[in-house]
């Protein structure tokens, strides 16, 4: 026996649920995907996302409408007469016509310990929180954003210097066992589901622009929660006088320090920087065009000396 499953995901985090959902037998009927989008050399090229790539090496058929809002496109997904629907990171907000488009609703796998953490960031906000642990649920899916009840829950400790990169690949695979064990229990008719609770609602927002600047008039373990959750994309950077020059650089990781003195002084010539309150050692960055670099490494290339400061 195996489940007729439509998938919906995007990036790469998505690809090992749907590769392991196939190893596990259950047919994969069709795969939803974000439109191919501008990329390549110099833009020119569509590029398909990850999961469009990997269900055409699967065999798969793969649809990539931009909404669901015709009705055309609400018919084609109930014509695959599917058992259910697996959801993750996909990037859409699903209608009704989509969520009761299959005989037993849609799951989603999703980065975080629901009710916190609902939204399109879990795995940057819960660092840049500090928080100790995260994991992923599989959740039936409702209108709401990540409201619906729980099914299973997988739970993984943050460590201190764990970036969100490195969560990242833990919560992908830890997600993908996970969802073939919710879609074993489904199918037997064995899977439990619970409301979430209504206290400890936290959203994690998309990570803007604006926010990625490193700001270091804050405590230091602030600091160093900041830079391990946007690495290593989009990146937490500051701003440094070069040879005379302002340069952007970006910050990859970084480990609480030891010194006090004017927040944003280096504090030593092997890249502690005062905090607010405390210091952080930076220890991989990486300049505009260039490729990341161990400190050492670093500060081959470029002065950054004791008493200098940076912005």
């Amino acid at each position: 026996m195996s489940l007729r499953i439509i998938f919906m995901g995007t990036p790469e985090f998505s690809v090992p649920t749907l590769q392991n959902l196939k190893q596990a037998g259950h047919e994969i009927v069709a795969v939803y995907s974000q439109p191919p989008r501008p990329g390549g050399r110099r833009g020119l090229d569509l590029v398909k996302s990850p999961v469009h790539h990997s269900a055409e090496l699967l065999g798969i058929p793969v649809l990539t409408p931009l909404n669901f809002k015709s009705e055309e496109d609400r018919e084609t997904f109930r014509s695959f007469k599917a058992d259910v629907a697996v959801v993750v990171a996909y990037g859409l907000l699903l209608p009704e016509a989509i969520l009761t488009g299959t005989r037993l609703g849609c799951y989603n796998g999703h980065a975080s310990l629901l009710p916190r953490w609902r939204g399109a960031a879990p795995i940057q906000r819960a660092i840049m929180a500090g928080d100790a642990k995260t994991g992923m649920m599989v959740m039936q899916m409702e209108k709401g954003l990540d409201t619906g009840p729980v099914a299973l829950t997988r739970e993984i400790e943050i460590g201190e210097a764990m970036t969100a990169g490195e969560l990242h690949d833990r919560l992908m695979l830890t997600g993908a066992r996970a969802m073939v064990e919710a879609m074993e229990k489904l199918e037997a008719g064995d899977l439990p589901l619970t409301p979430q609770s209504e206290d400890g609602v936290l959203y994690a927002s998309k990570i803007d622009k604006g926010e990625t600047r490193i700001d270091f008039s804050r405590p230091a373990r602030d600091v160093h929660n900041h830079i391990r959750g946007l690495s290593p994309f989009p990146g937490a950077w500051f701003e440094a006088e070069i040879n005379g020059k302002p340069e952007r650089i970006k910050v990859l990781s970084s480990a609480m320090g030891s010194g006090q003195g004017d927040a944003g002084t280096v504090l030593d010539d092997h890249l502690t920087v005062a905090c607010g309150d405390g210091a952080v050692c930076l220890t991989r960055l990486q300049k505009a065009g260039g490729k990341p670099l161990d400190a050492a490494d670093f500060l081959r290339g470029t002065a950054m000396t004791a008493g200098m400061r940076v912005t």
